[in-house]
Formats: structure tokens, sequence, C-alpha cells
């Protein structure tokens, strides 16, 4: 297929980049996601409303959320695994909200601490209340190439669960690759699977680049027609329940990647680069981002 024109880019840094590092003040969050909102991104993922105990390093995304200076074209999303936490982002100012479950029961079960099929039966509520109030739900779907705990994920379950999201009321589903194991090959062989069931302009790809595939994985998917990509500035984050998994792609690799390609995204490279820089001197560590280490 012929690549896409433009891509969207959802910034993950400050929620799914930050969720696995040390704790970072209220204040720094703030200041990065304003940074953030200044180099043309059009959606920041700012903030996590799942319980504290699980994840304390979302314990302020409330604050974050309220205190963030909001720019007009910027849509700012949480993640809110239920009704608590949707009342929370509600009451913050969340554009929009997302909810997240995973092709493999394993993988469920360590991460919601229930089956696959109870995790899309307690998201119903949460779609209905968001939808009720005009904000957009998108959904996450984990373990889309391989799990942890149960193995390789048959395409065609990825396909089953990803249409029982947008079943659900979620307007577009983010295929993540959670342990990046995924390959070319293999990408092609799912999203062709996918895409058989819904629309590509609902699929989004979330990479981690734990082995190194992440941007041969993307530039499968957008010779597949696929125009949204998850990406995490300088490459932050991880997976706290897949032990090894190290961050996801980076923004700034991206980014190249589609400059390259002649492909339009809105955002500016060196901005980006910049803040990424930023945000790991906060965390006392360097970018993962080739393309940021090649900047500077």
């Amino acid at each position: 297929m012929k690549l896409p024109s433009r891509v969207k880019i959802v910034e993950m840094g400050a929620r799914d980049g930050l969720q696995n590092e040390h704790v970072v003040s209220t204040q720094s969050k703030i200041q990065f996601i304003n940074q953030l909102s200044n180099t043309g991104l059009s959606h920041i993922e700012a903030g996590s409303f799942v319980s504290p105990k699980w994840v304390p390093q979302m314990a302020d995304s409330k604050e974050v959320l309220e205190s963030v200076i909001r720019r007009p074209n910027v849509r700012y999303s949480a993640l809110t695994p239920n009704l608590q936490g949707l009342e929370q982002a509600i009451e913050a100012g969340a554009d929009e909200v997302a909810i997240f479950t995973s092709c493999s029961e394993g993988f469920c079960q360590k991460n919601t601490n229930c089956t696959l099929m109870e995790s899309l039966e307690r998201f119903i509520p949460v779609v209905e209340h968001a939808s009720a109030r005009d904000i957009p739900v998108r959904g996450y779907l984990s373990c889309v190439i391989d799990c942890p705990y149960d193995g390789p994920t048959p395409p065609d379950k990825v396909a089953e669960i990803a249409t029982l999201l947008l079943d659900v009321g979620c307007y577009e589903v983010s295929l993540g690759d959670t342990i990046g194991t995924g390959t070319p090959v293999r990408v092609q062989q799912m999203l062709s699977s996918v895409q058989q069931v819904m629309p590509t302009q609902q699929i989004a790809v979330h990479f981690h680049d734990t082995w190194g595939q992440a941007i041969a994985n993307i530039y499968q998917a957008l010779q597949m027609g696929v125009s949204v990509i998850d990406s995490s500035v300088a490459g932050l984050g991880g997976c706290p329940y897949a032990q090894g998994a190290s961050g996801n792609v980076a923004t700034e690799d991206v980014l190249y990647l589609c400059n390259q390609l002649g492909i339009e995204t809105g955002v500016n490279l060196e901005k980006v680069a910049q803040v990424g820089w930023d945000i790991c001197a906060e965390l006392n560590k360097s970018p993962t981002s080739k393309v940021s280490l090649a900047l500077r």
C-alpha cells in the first residue's frame, strides 16, 4: 500500500514513559508536558488514574492535568481503568480517556487481576459514562505479538479482541508489542488479520524497542497504511508487568523516519529532542533515542 501522507504521533512520555521511572516531582511533570505542547504534537497522554498502590508515580495525575497550560490544538488524554478513575479524569479536564486490555489471559491476570473477558465487561460502564459526556475513548491492546506468560499471540486473536474493543465503544485501538519481540514479518501477519475486521484508520501501533525492531516494525505498519503511531520522547518507558521490556520507541526516531519518507507529522524534531534531554537530565540518564544522540 501507498505510504500515508501524514502521521499522527501520540506522545506517551508523560504517562507510559514516566510511570516506570523513579518519582518525578509534580512541577517537573507539568513543565515536561508544557514543553511537549510547544513542539507541534497534537496528542499527549498526560497521566493515569489508576490506583496509586499499583502505580505510585501517577498519583498526582489530577493535579498535573489541572495545571498544564492547555494549547488549543493539543488533546490531553489519560488512562482510566474504572469509573472512579474516569470521574477523576473528567474533573481534571481530560480531553480523551483510554482503557486497556490484553490479547492474553496470563498478561490480563497479572495486569488487571481478572480474565480477558472480565476486563472488557468492566470497561463497558466506563465507555458509556465517557460517551455520555462526549469524551472519546481509545483502546490499548497489549501483547499483540508475544506474551511474557503465554507465549506467541495468534494474529486472529488480536483481530478478535481489537474488534471487541471497537464494539465496546473505542474509536481507535492501539496495538501494543509489549515486550518488543515483533519483527516486520510477524507485524505484517498480525496487521493483515486485524485489517480484515476493522478499518485501517482506526488502527494505531505501539511498539517497544526491547529487541531493537521498533522502527522496522513501524515502517512495515506505514507500508500497510497505518497512520497513527504511539511513541515516547527519549525512548522513556517500559512495562511493569513484563520483565526486561525496555522503553517505547523514541518519538525522535519516529519523527526522523517520517521526515525521511516525506510523511508530514507537524512536529518539530529538534524541539522534541531538546525536551527529551531536559527530562532525562531530571531522571539522571541519557536518551535511548539514536536520533537524539546523533543530533547532540
